[in-house]
């Protein structure tokens, strides 16, 4: 694909992701946020959820599900996407939360602090609260907001999909800095995801502090599990 028909692609996609978030602004309801979260599935570190509100005139080309991304555009959107953001948050709960409550409360917990963020800096700038928030998949029966579950929205809403972007990227930053912390299981690389590398790591090593207990029901803990101050 030539370079001017891949932009005329990327333009037509991000008119068509811009769906969802047209149809509410025609209805008055100005400022949407888009609410993604990353980090449900590994066996270590937090998960962490992020809340965008897009300008209108957004118009960055390339936009997507984070997971479709290669490492070096997600950095590339993500950084444009904070510079372009009306206002955006994050939230996190940590792996002792996620044992104690689930995975699936966690990360409601954690989205709706990224919301109370991102509200307080669209206050701030604009003395303005959240109209409506579009999620990827869930819904959230704490907020107190007008809400919209997407099924796969983080390849169908820009709000979600930029959401995805920016939390991805900050969670693997976070990943590559307990790498340093705890080496031997391969954080930077895997992310806390259930790789050989990180399995070979537990069985080596033990557990971390920041390793889901309650993922690793099927592990066997040894003595190791006193080398990381279990």
């Amino acid at each position: 694909m030539k370079k001017a028909e891949r932009e005329k692609y990327l333009a037509e996609k991000l008119e068509q992701m811009k769906t969802y978030e047209k149809q509410l602004q025609s209805k008055g309801q100005k400022f949407i946020a888009g609410v993604d979260e990353v980090g449900r599935g590994p066996l270590a570190g937090p998960v962490l959820a992020a809340a965008v509100v897009l300008p209108e005139d957004f118009s960055i080309l390339g936009v997507d599900d984070s997971k479709k991304l290669s490492p070096k555009k997600r950095q590339e959107l993500s950084e444009l996407i904070l510079e372009n953001a009306i206002a955006y948050g994050f939230g996190q709960r940590d792996n002792r939360v996620i044992d104690e409550i689930n995975i699936l409360e966690a990360t409601k917990l954690a989205m709706l602090d990224a919301i109370a963020d991102a509200e307080a800096m669209l206050r701030e700038r604009y003395g303005a609260d959240i109209d409506h928030v579009l999620i990827d998949a869930l819904k959230l029966e704490q907020l107190n907001k007008p809400q919209t579950a997407i099924v796969k929205g983080d390849s169908k809403s820009v709000s979600i999909a930029a959401a995805s972007i920016i939390a991805k990227v900050k969670r693997d930053s976070m990943m590559v800095d307990f790498s340093l912390k705890f080496p031997g299981y391969g954080f930077e690389s895997n992310k806390g995801y259930g790789t050989r590398a990180h399995y070979e790591g537990i069985e080596e090593n033990g557990i971390t502090p920041i390793h889901r207990r309650t993922f690793l029901k099927n592990v066997i803990f040894n003595e190791k599990e006193n080398k990381n101050g279990i």
